[in-house]
């Protein structure tokens, strides 16, 4: 495969969409992105878009896929109560899911973590298939791209704030002014909103650039030790990729959980 392109560089009429894409929106159509350790030669933005976009869809059908195939065999109560002899599609999506719930309801209770699983695990299968078909040459990974990674802290910032007022009505604004609410305490009071709105505004970005800057810089240095180094003497980076792609995983879960349990939770505290 040459330098620079993807597997979607194949598809029929892909020039086609990359041109009518820059005539639409423009030649700087997808952002900014990191591309994945096996482009030496980086694309044209348009196309690191359409590239991304690709790699998204793709990892979306895979997680409907998983989800299709895991309820057919768990239509039969009597025969799921069985477990498979040996790791498959349902397994894999068995023990992943556990572990996301354990770690949440660690975190947050039960109640609220089998509330928010839906939320916390579609981010975490998307995050994970995404980081892992970055280490596959001639994929694209959605999650070097900026838009992605921000598009996914940005449903968690509102996911926050929502559920915020929902649990807790109008008071939920409350907290953004500290602990103490009474007149002579004003300017503290206004010194902490001042606080409370950048590190809430700013978590969303927090989250996409950890993520983008982690994947990227793990892809790079795959490629770097592939294209040095080829066959067998790169696997221990492989295993290292793969820890990353786990890790990274784990770490955005975990944070989201975090936001927002303190703010479902924020009167108990």
């Amino acid at each position: 495969m040459p330098h620079g392109q993807s597997i979607f560089n194949y598809l029929p009429g892909y020039e086609n969409l990359v041109h009518a894409l820059e005539l639409l929106y423009g030649s700087t159509f997808g952002g900014s992105g990191a591309p994945s350790f096996y482009q030496h030669v980086p694309l044209r933005q348009t196309e690191q878009g359409v590239n991304h976009i690709f790699g998204l869809l793709l990892v979306l059908l895979i997680c409907v896929v998983f989800g299709l195939v895991v309820r057919s065999k768990i239509a039969n109560m009597q025969a799921a109560l069985v477990p498979d002899g040996k790791l498959t599609i349902r397994n894999f999506v068995e023990l992943f899911v556990g572990a996301f719930y354990g770690l949440m309801k660690d975190i947050m209770g039960e109640h609220e973590a089998r509330f928010f699983l839906p939320l916390i695990g579609t981010c975490a299968f998307i995050i994970f298939f995404s980081n892992a078909m970055g280490l596959v040459p001639g994929m694209p990974s959605a999650t070097t791209n900026l838009n992605t990674t921000l598009a996914c802290g940005v449903v968690v910032f509102f996911a926050t704030h929502i559920f915020g007022v929902v649990r807790h009505g109008p008071k939920y604004f409350a907290h953004f002014l500290g602990p103490i609410i009474k007149w002579y305490a004003l300017p503290l009071m206004l010194l902490m909103l001042v606080i409370e709105l950048i590190s809430h505004f700013v978590r969303p970005l927090s989250l996409a650039l950890r993520l983008l800057a982690n994947m990227s810089a793990d892809h790079m240095v795959v490629g770097i030790f592939l294209g040095l180094i080829p066959l067998f003497v790169p696997l221990p980076v492989m295993l290292l990729g793969c820890m990353v792609v786990a890790v990274q995983t784990l770490v955005f879960c975990v944070l989201s959980t975090v936001y927002i349990s303190m703010a479902v939770a924020h009167e108990e505290h």
